[in-house]
């Protein structure tokens, strides 16, 4: 089973959320949570914290992660970890693969023209709006 995770950043205020406008398929142009490949072996929480720090530049020191959610595709053999975590402080993200935004925390993620993931996206945040002490 191939593993992947995504990471939902919010601004130190949570009035934010960290998104990136994906370049490549799946979702080209649609903006998604960051986030990558977990490598064989690798501890999933590391996996974490290494693919936010290479897609935006963000560094373990800068925000505490907490694993959130699982979703298993098991007709496609992919298990995507969702992970979550609020910024200690402002800070400049910046990264090669995708370009990054901040979006309003309180925006329609149910709208998949424009946010990736049919629907999941939404259904994450409305999960950490009413279930999570930010």
């Amino acid at each position: 089973m191939k593993q992947y995770n995504i990471i939902i950043v919010f601004s130190p205020d949570k009035q934010k959320v960290l998104m990136c406008s994906r370049r490549k398929k799946p979702y080209k142009g649609i903006l998604n949570f960051v986030g990558g490949k977990i490598e064989f072996g690798e501890n999933y929480e590391s996996a974490a914290y290494r693919e936010l720090y290479e897609e935006t530049s963000i560094s373990k020191e800068n925000i505490t992660l907490f694993h959130l959610m699982d979703f298993s595709y098991i007709e496609s053999g992919i298990l995507l970890e969702v992970y979550y975590g609020v910024l200690t402080s402002p800070v400049e993200v910046s990264g090669e693969e995708n370009d990054l935004l901040w979006v309003n925390s309180n925006e329609d993620f149910s709208n998949v023209k424009r946010f990736a993931g049919e629907g999941n996206i939404h259904h994450m945040m409305e999960y950490i709006k009413r279930y999570v002490k930010l």
